[in-house]
């Protein structure tokens, strides 16, 4: 009579636990969206994800070695490019010509070229994302959006901070070593970052609402623009 019993603890007890549900509440990527898809989902997410370790390697490594070249040994990109076409145009043509005496087949140089499909996409990419930063300023200067006013003027001081305390090729190579860093470790710690941000983000509703009450909804503000009605 005890075998049944038996049979059934050890059954509970092989069987996997469920894997933990996501506390509800303030979510970066929103609830049902993981780091990778955010990246994306494609090459690029593997890269900045570590999933392809080798890529992800020597981006960063070969970040880390334009970045010594150019601000420890001070080499120039103009000189470093000019230098490195010397090189590989030289070879390349000693090679070839040094085929006809050594009896051996060419170097086979691939002929690249930049198709107009691509051409042609990254160009409306460029054109819709200008628009949209046209339309954003454009809003703000006529007074229609407070938040947005304030979140750019703050965005645009930190961006002059930043260029005071580094300049652009420092600040590249910083932003290639936050990309290779942070998605990572968020995406290992997603949960205990997004029920920190919940806890801020409330705190942070409260206070604005305090600001708001007391101070902007005093400010006068332009009339919202009539649709016109066909």
């Amino acid at each position: 009579m005890a075998a049944p019993a038996e049979e059934t603890l050890a059954a509970e007890d092989t069987a996997s636990p469920p894997p933990p549900a996501r506390s509800a509440g303030f979510w970066f990527l929103g609830e049902d969206k993981s780091v990778h898809k955010a990246l994306g989902g494609g090459k690029t997410a593997d890269v900045l994800l570590w999933k392809d370790k080798k890529t992800s390697a020597a981006v960063v490594g070969g970040a880390t070695v334009l970045w010594v070249l150019f601000e420890i040994v001070e080499y120039h990109l103009l000189t470093l490019v000019s230098h490195v076409l010397i090189a590989a145009l030289t070879i390349l043509f000693l090679w070839s010509n040094a085929t006809v005496f050594i009896k051996k087949s060419p170097p086979d140089v691939p002929e690249v070229q930049i198709s107009e499909d691509l051409a042609v996409n990254i160009a409306l990419a460029l054109r819709a994302d200008i628009n949209k930063a046209l339309a954003l300023l454009r809003e703000i200067a006529l007074g229609h959006n407070l938040m947005k006013f304030l979140g750019v003027v703050v965005a645009l001081w930190i961006l002059s901070e930043i260029g005071e305390l580094c300049d652009l090729l420092r600040l590249m190579y910083i932003v290639v070593l936050i990309l290779h860093t942070v998605p990572i470790l968020y995406h290992k710690y997603q949960d205990q970052v997004d029920n920190f941000a919940a806890k801020a983000h409330r705190e942070l509703c409260k206070q604005y609402a305090v600001l708001d009450a007391k101070v902007l909804s005093k400010i006068p503000r332009a009339p919202p623009k009539d649709k016109k009605q066909n």
